[in-house]
């Protein structure tokens, strides 16, 4: 089957093809449509539907009110499919044959290094879902050299209502247009009583002052958006200069106009620009194409940021303008004095303006230098609006085959996109009351990143905004702001331009998650320090792991064992220099607004290496364990389950070692359920189920046969949520006497420490886990007695 999922405005969908017809049912809400479209969020404007994959053609067959309109789909051919599937298959095996030798290596020496780079050559055709692309690292050199500016611009003004708008609009016209202009006024026969009134004793107020620099044109009826723009166009052609086409929602900010007009100035064949704005489909920030309405005074901080963005990342070709705030070059303006009236009132008029002026050699730039706040309100029903929109879109598309295809390539390329990424992380700072969000996070996955989505989730509900720093992918550091539903990114490895990206922030709370993957912690800690600002910022370090304390993050010697907080040597037997990253990493930790650890022993362990230093350590363990539904273990043959993604430091070669003992004594059964590392795979006597949920427990634990757990981890963990899921199944669990898990095994009667002697005794271990006795090896302790 072939499958089409997209979104229509029709009440009915159906694809036909020369095989079947297949009615779009099970419709979806899409809720970026329906901010871009202004319709309900709860409105389910998606829909997924199948041809058979041998169909030759298909038809997309929508119903609307006003009747049906169909859209053919090009069907690919199974041959072509079939090429296109063989091509992606020889490209990946090209790539991983070269990421082979550093594979191999890294299952003989366990070294991160020797995964990384073959993580590298294997990501770039990997599909990110968060589209980032590599910054372009001059972005904030600033500009060079002069404009010669025009004599004088006009702007024209189309009112409507809005009467709750337009006094700051017109006030911010007048305040902050930094060239010489002349305004037009053209109200529409508003349905509001005041609009012209109040307009009248604007313009006199005006003139009084000396000034003629102001036309009002009233409309007799109302005659739309159109024919309103085109009247005050016709008043505009005697004038010289560009003109500026202005909603009566936008608002300019300081030194607006000289930004605007400059491509004109300076290229004589760019027909249109248009800034950055919070609602200007391809022009919209934080997110792409995307509606994100702003408090008082955002856009001028945003705009803030956007006078710092140098050439060479500041404007792009597009294939149209956006007529909110669009500055038109009198050339073109003079050989196409109208837009077209057949659009009626609206939607999709200055697209097709654009691309008329495309035919006659016109270019059309978005600039990124000034960001327009447009409040996007709307002056008819939306049910109305939306049937318009899809009129006049359909228009657009039988007018301009390639249109639609050229603003799809440019929502893919993002020519925009390092702009989009600095003015998304000023958006970000301008959020909320409090300090921004600023989380240095790894690429790794696994509990530390699940914890970090739900403090983000909490973020974005309290702030509106988080920004994470993310190392150790395709790009050092990959920057990204996450707002409701959409994280904007973007990679690079200059730490410069993340401080600089990161300078229009007023106050950040920095947060240290865990940067394990980083060719250089230490340049990173040292880098942290020099971002913090005491008595502006606050810094908090979550001990995820024990990266701070040593290059062994999990505090694990080459035997592997945990013999203290300063290992002497790594895993792979290689000798560490406590002493050069006490150096970097002790200032960052002292200077901190607080440590947080997650369990009693990383507080001991914490404590201990930062002895005499005046630190704060704040103990929080996490609340957010999953609920675990109680399982009633069957009696029988002794069957041990061991839970979650098993590599070296969780105990994989302990679970190796258990697993020969087990198929030699016959004792028990040994069942995984999740993963374990390849290079310590257990005998094939022992049962590795796979990935799972924790939903499924009591049918995997009734379909093994388990009736205690076991958890293998060698390492101090910080908390160990896998731990915490065992015991509140209420069956037996079993581990080790070090760190978080022994921590939540002490506290909780079907918990039971064992000797760290064990973990090399595989005999020794059998004994402890078969063993008939319910007494637990160390008494359980209340919390209130730690």
């Amino acid at each position: 089957m072939l499958f089409i999922e997209g979104w229509s405005l029709a009440d009915e969908i159906a694809v036909v093809s020369d095989k079947d017809r297949h009615v779009a049912v099970n419709r979806f809400a899409r809720s970026d449509v329906s901010q871009a479209v202004q319709a309900k969020d709860d409105a389910k404007l998606g829909f997924f539907a199948a041809v058979p994959a041998q169909s030759s053609s298909a038809v997309i067959e929508t119903k609307l009110p006003e009747g049906y309109y169909f859209y053919q789909v090009i069907v690919p051919s199974v041959p072509k499919l079939s090429l296109q599937s063989l091509r992606i298959a020889i490209a990946f095996m090209g790539d991983l044959m070269c990421a082979l030798p550093s594979l191999v290596m890294w299952v003989m020496t366990r070294n991160r290094s020797h995964l990384s780079r073959a993580r590298d050559r294997l990501l770039p055709r990997a599909p990110r879902a968060d589209r980032s692309i590599a910054l372009d690292p001059d972005m904030l050199v600033p500009a060079g050299g002069a404009v010669e500016f025009p004599a004088e611009i006009t702007i024209v003004l189309p009112v409507y209502n809005a009467l709750d708008l337009l006094p700051k609009v017109l006030d911010r016209v007048r305040r902050h247009t930094d060239l010489p202009w002349h305004l037009i006024v053209i109200e529409d026969a508003s349905s509001d009583p005041g609009v012209r009134p109040f307009l009248r004793d604007w313009v006199a107020e005006d003139h009084r002052q000396g000034n003629d620099r102001i036309t009002l044109l009233e409309n007799p009826e109302n005659l739309g958006f159109i024919r309103s723009v085109n009247r005050a166009f016709a008043c505009a052609a005697s004038r010289s200069g560009p003109v500026v086409l202005l909603n009566s929602d936008a608002f300019v900010p300081e030194r607006w106009a000289s930004r605007l007009v400059a491509p004109i100035q300076a290229d004589r064949g760019i027909a249109t620009v248009t800034p950055m704005s919070n609602d200007a489909e391809i022009f919209s920030v934080p997110v792409i194409c995307q509606k994100t309405n702003l408090q008082a005074g955002q856009g001028d901080k945003i705009d803030l940021a956007a006078q710092q963005i140098g050439p060479s990342a500041n404007h792009a070709v597009s294939p149209t303008g956006v007529g909110f705030c669009m500055a038109i070059n009198p050339t073109f303006l003079t050989a196409l004095p109208e837009f077209d009236t057949g659009f009626g009132r609206g939607y999709g008029e200055e697209v097709d303006w654009c691309q008329r002026a495309r035919a006659k050699g016109g270019r059309h730039v978005g600039i990124a230098n000034l960001f327009v706040e447009h409040r996007g309100g709307e002056s008819f029903g939306s049910a109305e609006k939306l049937a318009l929109v899809a009129r006049n879109n359909a228009v657009i598309a039988e007018r301009y085959a390639t249109y639609d295809r050229e603003v799809q390539e440019f929502i893919l390329t993002d020519p925009l996109a390092s702009a989009r990424l600095a003015l998304a992380v000023a958006w970000a700072g301008s959020c909320g009351e409090g300090l921004t969000p600023v989380y240095l996070a790894h690429s790794l996955g696994g509990g530390a990143e699940d914890y970090l989505k739900r403090r983000i989730a909490k973020d974005i509900a309290e702030q509106g905004a988080a920004i994470v720093l993310r190392f150790g992918g395709r790009m050092r550091i990959t920057i990204e702001v996450h707002s409701s539903g959409h994280i904007t990114a973007g990679g690079t490895d200059e730490l410069d331009l993340v401080a600089g990206l990161l300078r229009p922030v007023p106050a950040w709370h920095l947060i240290y998650s865990c940067i394990v993957g980083d060719p250089d912690p230490c340049g990173i800690a040292q880098f942290l320090l020099a971002l913090f600002r005491p008595g502006q910022d606050e810094m908090d370090i979550l001990f995820h792991d024990f990266l701070p304390l040593s290059r062994s993050y999990c505090l694990l010697n080459e035997i592997p064992s945990f013999d203290g907080p300063r290992p002497l040597r790594d895993l792979e037997g290689q000798p560490l220099d406590a002493a050069a990253w006490q150096a970097a990493w002790d200032p960052l930790l002292t200077a901190a607004t607080r440590l947080i650890v997650f369990s009693l022993s990383s507080q001991a362990i914490v404590a201990g290496a930062l002895q005499g230093q005046d630190v704060s350590i704040d103990l929080r363990p996490h609340d957010d364990v999953q609920i675990v539904p109680a399982i009633t273990p069957k009696p029988g043959r002794p069957v041990v389950g061991v839970l979650g993604n098993i590599g070296l430091q969780k105990g994989a070669a302990v679970l190796q070692r258990l697993g020969a003992e087990l198929n030699k004594a016959g004792a028990a059964r040994l069942v995984i359920i999740g993963n374990v590392d390849p290079a310590y795979a257990p005998p094939d006597s022992v049962t590795v189920h796979g990935d799972y949920k924790i939903a499924d427990l009591p049918a995997l634990v009734a379909k093994y046969g388990i009736n205690r757990w076991f958890i293998p981890s060698i390492w101090p963990e910080t908390f160990s949520y896998t731990t915490h899921e065992a015991l509140a199944s209420g069956l037996t669990v079993y581990g080790f006497d070090l760190g978080g898990q022994a921590d939540a095994l002490r506290h909780n009667r079907n918990g039971r420490v064992l000797p760290l002697a064990l973990v090399n005794d595989a005999d020794g271990l059998v004994r402890a886990l078969t063993s008939t006795s319910t007494v637990q090896l160390k008494e359980p302790k209340d919390a209130a007695d730690e």
